[in-house]
């Protein structure tokens, strides 16, 4: 095969110019030869060293496990087209006719994405007052501990033991560039501490509660991974603690059961302050029946509410969506 061989000092140099002249020969490993460096070429090229060389093809590497994946040509339709992706952990989501092929499934996921440590199917939905799932494991390494990296944090936690989402890293970054510096936050429901954990880089203090002690325990353990000394880890019924905290911005991220607790938030954030409340809305109707709630309970505790901000955040269920209103509180 042609080549063009240079020394090892002008090879970046001349790898761009050969991508400029699109040249370079794709599918092919790069040669080392001594000092010198041999670059496959498609055709002569002026002004370098020709020579003739061997070269290795390359693997072409799968985009997708379902490239791979080895299971039936008719059940090949029901493969998930996303997962979630947990530190080194994956968890996907099986309809009941791929179960008996969760290994094979695993295995394609650990071959396309090499960083993956751990496949885990969801056995359950999310479920209990700790809000956690059954997993079944279906290949890798049988561990639930990782640590996972979003927006500049660390969080070590236990997928089996805590409820963690991964897809509201974007929404929790859109909430860290509203927090001003000094702030007091209160997040309610603070499992492992996301949020808690990015918003203390600006606020000056974050309490943050939760009723599960496994979150309460990984929280604590995250407060002292990301050198956070401002966020005060509370285990316990953020019942028993409404009121007694004063806060500049509320967070209330349990969008099945956050209207339950709206009288909690109201009690907790000082006059202007913001609440950032979540739940789950139909498509046609997102967001009225929710505001509708809030202003019920703001009337009933003799407070006024202005609406700042509403959006969808990630769809939950057909036709149905996690949706975010953010309000200010008189």
């Amino acid at each position: 095969m042609l080549a063009v061989k240079v020394h090892k000092k002008e090879a970046e140099k001349t790898r761009r110019r050969l991508l400029e002249l699109g040249v370079l020969a794709k599918g092919y490993s790069i040669k080392r030869k001594g000092e010198f460096v041999l670059f496959p070429v498609t055709e002569p090229v002026d002004g370098f060293e020709l020579i003739e060389a061997e070269f290795e093809r390359l693997e072409k590497r799968p985009h997708s496990y379902r490239e791979v994946v080895d299971v039936p040509e008719e059940v090949k339709p029901l493969l998930p087209s996303s997962f979630d992706i947990i530190g080194d952990i994956t968890i996907i989501e099986l309809p009941e006719e791929l179960m008996p092929y969760g290994r094979a499934i695993g295995e394609a996921i650990l071959k396309v994405h090499r960083h993956i440590r751990a496949v885990f199917a969801k056995g359950s939905k999310v479920e209990g007052e700790y809000r956690v799932r059954e997993l079944v494991h279906l290949a890798g390494e049988k561990r639930t501990e990782t640590v996972h990296r979003e927006n500049g944090i660390r969080l070590k936690l236990d997928v089996a033991k805590v409820y963690f989402s991964p897809r509201l890293a974007t929404e929790r970054m859109r909430i860290f560039r509203k927090t001003r510096p000094g702030e007091v936050v209160f997040d309610m429901f603070a499992g492992v501490g996301p949020y808690s954990i990015l918003l203390a880089k600006k606020a000056g203090l974050v309490f943050a509660v939760d009723l599960n002690p496994w979150a309460v325990r990984y929280l604590e353990e995250n407060v002292r991974l990301n050198k956070t000394n401002n966020v005060i880890p509370i285990l316990g019924d953020v019942r028993k603690v409404a009121g007694k905290i004063k806060a500049d911005r509320v967070i209330m991220n349990l969008p099945k059961f956050a209207d339950h607790f709206l009288r909690e938030a109201l009690l907790s954030v000082k006059p202007g302050g913001v609440i950032h409340y979540y739940g789950f809305g139909p498509e046609e109707n997102l967001f009225s029946e929710h505001e509708a709630k809030i202003m019920a309970v703001a009337k009933e505790l003799g407070l006024s509410v202005e609406f700042l901000d509403q959006r969808k955040v990630r769809p939950y269920a057909p036709r149905q969506f996690n949706i975010a209103i953010d309000f200010r509180v008189g």
